[in-house]
């Protein structure tokens, strides 16, 4: 690794990895339970530091390496309960996290079944959601279904209306009577001959 020479390009670097290595800090004094400074000068010559529980009280453990023992007492009952408190808010944090990762997975999922759904029988679908192109195919479907219905019916129609009669003649009569009979194809004389039409 080399250092960038051009001076807008290292202020951005910088900047971003600056946040990147303060995140990890945190990283790891929230999974560790670690007490942590940095400092950090930036080409610009300013100071950045991040520290936990914070810098002053790190920077003067390392400096003096003896803190008074009242004062120490009462920051490490602050800093335990603050810790206790970031414990359980990160804990949450990371089930809610969880949670959202895991809704996304399933609103990812539900939306392939949608499309699939829709793209099986996508005139099923809403029809404010349909393309141009797809309303346009629909509408050619619909008029030729209404063409087919409407042959259908023409040709249910010209059968009922055309259905042939049927006769049969009864037993007790001698004039030759015909008898109708509608539907069965056929006719009978009362001689007991049939015929068919």
């Amino acid at each position: 690794m080399t250092k960038m020479s051009k001076e807008s390009n290292l202020l951005v670097t910088f900047s971003k990895r600056r946040s990147g290595l303060f995140k990890k800090a945190s990283e790891l004094c929230t999974l560790c339970g670690v007490e942590i400074a940095i400092v950090v000068f930036s080409p610009g010559h300013k100071v950045f530091s991040f520290g936990h529980p914070n810098v002053d009280s790190i920077v003067n453990r390392f400096l003096t390496r003896n803190p008074t023992s009242s004062s120490s007492t009462t920051c490490q009952l602050v800093e335990a309960h603050r810790n206790a408190n970031v414990r359980e808010l990160n804990a949450q944090l990371t089930e809610i996290l969880n949670q959202l990762e895991f809704e996304k997975k399933r609103e990812v999922e539900i939306e392939k079944i949608h499309k699939a759904k829709i793209g099986k029988n996508w005139w099923e679908g809403p029809l404010n959601e349909l393309e141009h192109g797809e309303l346009e195919q629909l509408k050619l479907g619909m008029e030729e279904l209404k063409k087919n219905v409407t042959k259908q019916m023409q040709k249910i129609i010209f059968v009922a209306s055309n259905t042939p009669t049927f006769f049969l003649g009864g037993s007790s009569s001698s004039n030759g009577d015909v008898k109708n009979i509608k539907g069965l194809g056929l006719s009978m004389a009362t001689n007991g001959h049939t015929s068919f039409p």
